[in-house]
């Protein structure tokens, strides 16, 4: 008797399906100096849900503060050269595999960057980073 089960194959494997164009990025660490300067330059590169004159404020407290914005990524985009920052900024990148990868690069012409983590599923993924000052 044969098997009637349909085996996979690696010729019919599928890359994960971009789900959702939108990033959202989320930074810790920073001072809201520097929060506007990495969402400057993300802005620069890519549509945002946020308007031009929206910038990170100081919230009251003790609490640290987490800014987030949400990011479309397009193919074409325009690159920002390298930008000081005043301290080490934890970004965490929340999308499609694509839309991630392109933000990160958007982000690596800037800064300098470290993969501290990575989390993937079938659409979506996310992406711990930090960012500093090139060198």
């Amino acid at each position: 008797m044969g098997d009637d089960r349909v085996r996979p194959s690696v010729n019919n494997c599928q890359l994960p399906k971009e789900s959702d164009p939108v990033v959202t990025v989320s930074l810790t660490g920073a001072s809201k100096e520097d929060a506007a300067t990495v969402f400057g330059v993300l802005r620069t590169a890519f549509p945002t849900d946020r308007p031009s004159g929206d910038v990170p404020q100081e919230q009251p407290g003790d609490q640290p503060a987490v800014w987030t914005a949400q990011f479309e990524p397009t193919q074409e985009w325009i690159p920002t050269g390298p930008l000081p920052l005043a301290g080490q900024v934890t970004a965490t990148l929340q999308g499609g595999y694509v839309a991630v990868d392109q933000l990160r690069e958007a982000l690596s012409a800037a800064f300098a960057v470290q993969e501290r983590g990575t989390a993937s599923g079938d659409q979506e993924k996310e992406v711990d980073l930090r960012l500093g000052t090139k060198r």
